[in-house]
């Protein structure tokens, strides 16, 4: 590889806000500083999520040089975005940056590609190309993707199956890059066989000799109805399996607190903790037999350590997961949901094809590749790095 030292030092903008933008931004964050002379990395948060933001910028030993702290409770969406497109404008108008990056489908992505090109500012995508193909679920982040998509300059692309998404609805293919998931490098980087859980209590029910079932479950479009379903199937699970206990660290949202609290509750093998930091929920989720979740973000974390996922959706924006024979797609019904996880811890057979499932996702070198584009990008090299196959 050809590299020109000439070239003058460009300053790279990273923008993210909530935890999962956090963790997948992190290892790009790293990367970018590994290369001084070439990129001047300027970190900007938005807070849009606070103490869990926090954890993860401690754990990746990121300081950020700007920190808008935009949340407050109760924020509504429409706030919350004319807040962090008002206050990005400013530092875009102050720190004059060359180039910036935005990951996924938040409304922090969706702010910052947008305030980008209102400043006429490169944009690149990290996580581009996910598709529901239904706008409604998973809500808002299915039209945000496609938004921060329109405005980028350059899509890095987890898998084939976004750049094909992205060709199909008319982008350049010399605009796509299939970088790999930076979620994998992340979880790579943060797994420790001999890890210590900083909540006492996991230390104790890592322990367990049965089958450890952890849970998550938090969206928007599950309120109501489809989240009772999920957590009567939960509560079933565990009275059915004496065997099993389930660890569900509940999410701060009033709505998921309230409904966990009046159906699982007074459950002597059902533990709803606080939420977890970043390195005890990827730990925990290494040492689970299965996980039940209505996350995106899990199905590539859940991948990494061959952990059967039961999704609790009607739709995922991963298919590549479902391809593979990792993940299962249950939908949100309480009968659906019961006997795939069922089957599941009575069915070896079933159980070993999903742990033996190939991990689609990356082979954590995704970071390395996007900083590599961004030096040919701006001629620092010749050469581009190889497209991650899966």
């Amino acid at each position: 590889m050809n590299i020109n030292m000439n070239k003058k030092k460009k300053k790279i903008m990273t923008i993210f806000g909530t935890r999962p933008e956090a963790t997948k931004m992190a290892p790009v964050v790293q990367e970018l500083q590994k290369v001084p002379d070439w990129f001047e990395t300027i970190v900007v948060v938005t807070g849009q999520h606070r103490e869990q933001l926090d954890q993860v910028l401690t754990h990746f030993a990121i300081k950020p040089d700007i920190d808008l702290n935009l949340m407050q409770p109760n924020q509504t969406l429409a706030k919350f975005t004319s807040s962090a497109i008002s206050g990005l404008d400013k530092v875009l108008a102050e720190t004059k940056p060359d180039f910036i990056l935005v990951h996924g489908d938040t409304q922090t992505a969706l702010c910052g590609g947008l305030t980008a090109f209102f400043h006429q500012v490169p944009v690149g995508h990290v996580e581009a190309g996910l598709r529901s193909h239904n706008k409604y679920s998973p809500w808002p982040e299915e039209i945000n993707r496609r938004l921060v998509d329109i405005a980028a300059d350059l899509l890095f692309v987890p898998t084939s199956v976004g750049r094909d998404h992205l060709l199909r609805e008319g982008y350049a293919r010399e605009q796509l890059f299939v970088t790999g998931q930076t979620a994998v490098d992340a979880a790579v980087q943060t797994h420790d066989s001999a890890y210590t859980f900083h909540d006492e209590r996991l230390n104790h029910l890592i322990r367990h000799q049965g089958k450890i079932i952890t849970v998550t479950a938090h969206r928007r479009e599950n309120y109501g109805e489809p989240m009772k379903q999920m957590f009567r199937a939960i509560r079933r699970i565990a009275d059915e399996h004496p065997d099993v206990i389930v660890i569900y660290p509940v999410h701060l949202s009033p709505v998921v607190q309230e409904t966990a609290s009046s159906i699982l509750s007074s459950h002597d093998r059902i533990y709803l903790l606080e939420p977890l930091d970043y390195p005890d929920m990827i730990n925990l989720l290494s040492r689970s037999y299965l996980i039940l979740s209505d996350s995106g973000g899990l199905q590539e974390e859940t991948t990494v350590f061959h952990k059967p996922l039961v999704l609790m959706r009607d739709t995922t924006e991963r298919p590549e997961a479902l391809y593979a024979g990792a993940v299962r797609l249950a939908g949100t019904d309480e009968s659906a949901i019961y006997e795939i996880t069922a089957n599941l811890l009575s069915n070896d057979a079933q159980y070993k094809a999903m742990t033996s499932a190939h991990n689609p996702f990356g082979d954590g070198s995704a970071s390395q590749r996007i900083v590599s584009i961004l030096a040919h990008y701006y001629g620092f090299v010749s050469e581009l790095p190889e497209e991650y196959e899966g």
